[in-house]
């Protein structure tokens, strides 16, 4: 049986899969699609509801994104968000223009007083969070207004014999605290879906077209011990058996015992693994680089040189599977043909070779770790699987600010050790998304012993996330923080100095590169 979808037009927001995710999270079937498909491709496919992204651009832009005013005629309800709406206040007849005061970060919302079936579920002064430099002047013919912030008078509208809805904040982020409530209300109340989507339907469907896609061919995998690689690893192998291989290369940019642990973890999921000792071919190319895009390129390509080598050993093999997540993607390229903006090449994505000698299986390019947590959990990982810390593919690589040697990896592997383990040992470890420590690309003076010294900057990372598209610091406590750089400066030679990163995501990244 056919299912209609929720229909997400793409505009090129980094946030555009999140709307996805809270749409699966209630288990109704959604799909993405690039604002520039042409409407009758949209039609064909018999949407119970639009809804239109944000995006980086502005619609007065030459070249901007737009969109079919005949979409606004299915008699189905749509929805924009941010630039969503306002490329719909375009193509209406309103008028959008460059904000007075824009607006970035936690804004309060106040619903209008004038009726809205919308508000269900907002009081008044709720906190959204709000990114945007444009807002709307004018509206369009038929639209009123119903929400507004202290900066922004029109915050939101509708056009109510249409239903056609506008936010400028975006719903689909944890830090807009009703914006999930939000989300439910307008598909479950004002568009009547009933839920019709599982994650266990999720696993089958990949399954099969893993099946599918590789039919009497072998695939290796790029297995790193993470719960990404980890559940793509047994995806594959649950589709595939025998002609699924398991390969984990050491690039020489582990953490201190990684290797040691994964082995002892993965030998017990009964999933046959390889080990390559790859570390001088790894260094040899990053020798000398400090730019954190070269950086993930060379990794990126590296990775693909030594697969190549390892499957040429056993003769040809057309596939490669990766624990590929959409945060990665989103950062990395477009991935839906939106116009959404490259952050960070991962080395999984952006910073793969134009040029492949494989043909890429990757089943959770369009979840978030969370999700794959859940997928981790129905194929009966045990918890210090699905829990395992994310730690990214370069590895060490990007959290050595300039150039890598191997005086700086050990500095770095030995500070990193001390936080892990002391963190650890504290309550609220649980609590936490990552924690990590990162060696700047500076030296401070200090004084050890009566003596002047000149040494490295060693900073501390730990933050709090749902699906590492957003992050908020978590604060670790003075005592904590004390016992680390006590540590760290007493026993890892080279660093006098400990500082912390009180950055969220955004503006920051959770990773410095």
């Amino acid at each position: 049986m056919t299912i209609s979808p929720v229909l997400i037009l793409d505009f090129g927001s980094q946030l555009t899969q999140n709307i996805a995710r809270r749409i699966r999270e209630m288990e109704i079937y959604s799909e993405i699609l690039p604002a520039t498909l042409p409407a009758s491709e949209v039609r064909n496919r018999n949407p119970r509801a639009l809804i239109l992204s944000g995006g980086p651009s502005s619609v007065y832009e030459k070249g901007a994104p737009t969109l079919d005013p005949s979409l606004l005629e299915l008699g189905i309800p749509v929805l924009g968000i941010c630039y969503g709406m306002q490329i719909i206040a375009h193509v209406a007849g309103g008028r959008v223009e460059r904000a007075k005061v824009r607006e970035y970060g936690v804004h309060l919302f106040s619903p209008s007083q004038k009726a809205s079936s919308l508000w269900d579920s907002f009081r008044p002064a709720s906190p959204v969070l709000m990114s945007h430099g444009d807002w709307i002047q004018d509206l369009p013919k038929g639209f009123h207004v119903t929400g507004s912030t202290e900066t922004t008078p029109i915050a939101a509208m509708e056009d109510p014999e249409r239903k056609i809805y506008g936010v400028q904040f975006h719903p689909e982020v944890t830090q807009t605290v009703s914006g999930v409530d939000f989300l439910s209300h307008f598909l479950k109340d004002i568009c009547r879906i009933t839920p019709n989507w599982t994650i266990r339907g999720y696993l089958d469907r990949h399954v099969e077209e893993i099946r599918a896609t590789v039919k009497e061919d072998h695939l290796v995998c790029a297995l790193s011990g993470g719960i990404d690689s980890t559940v793509t690893a047994l995806l594959c192998y649950r589709a595939l058996g025998e002609r699924f291989h398991a390969i984990f290369v050491d690039n020489g940019l582990l953490r201190k015992g990684e290797l040691e642990g994964l082995q002892a973890d993965l030998t017990t999921l009964g999933i046959p693994l390889e080990v390559v000792d790859a570390k001088a071919i790894f260094l040899t190319r990053l020798k000398g680089v400090s730019d954190p895009e070269k950086k993930r390129k060379i990794i990126g390509k590296t990775f693909i040189d030594v697969f190549s080598k390892e499957t040429r050993k056993r003769g040809i093999v057309r596939y490669l599977a990766q624990g590929t997540l959409y945060p990665d993607v989103i950062e990395s390229v477009s991935t839906f043909g939106g116009p959404s903006t490259v952050i960070k090449s991962h080395h999984n994505v952006g910073g793969l070779p134009s040029r492949m000698p494989f043909k890429l299986v990757e089943p959770l390019r369009e979840l978030f770790k969370d999700e794959v947590r859940r997928l981790g959990r129905e194929l009966g990982l045990p918890d210090r699987f699905v829990n395992r810390q994310p730690f990214p593919g370069p590895g060490l690589a990007i959290r050595i600010l300039g150039s890598i040697t191997p005086e700086r990896l050990s500095i770095l592997r030995e500070a990193d050790a001390v936080v892990r383990d002391e963190v650890e040992k504290s309550p609220f470890s649980s609590e936490l998304w990552q924690y990590f420590a990162v060696l700047l690309p500076v030296k401070s003076v200090g004084v050890m012993g009566d003596a002047r010294t000149y040494e490295h900057v060693v900073a501390i990372r730990s933050v709090r996330s749902v699906d590492g598209m957003t992050a908020d610091v978590h604060y670790l406590t003075p005592e904590l923080l004390g016992r680390i750089s006590h540590r760290i400066i007493a026993s890892v030679e080279g660093v006098n100095r400990v500082v912390f990163d009180i950055s969220p995501k955004p503006p920051a990244t959770i990773e410095w590169e």
